[in-house]
């Protein structure tokens, strides 16, 4: 089963691979596909 994810803007719902991007420094930017919503770097555990 594949992840989901919420926009935190307009609640649509879209599989994790479809809205995360990786970026090199092991941060992530988020953009939602349907109201464009976009949240930049991200910090994961290993960044």
């Amino acid at each position: 089963m594949d992840p989901i994810v919420t926009c935190p803007k307009c609640q649509s719902k879209a599989r994790f691979e479809e809205v995360l991007t990786a970026q090199s420094n092991q941060n992530v930017i988020y953009r939602c596909s349907q109201c464009d919503y976009t949240k930049r770097n991200i910090e994961t555990s290993k960044g």
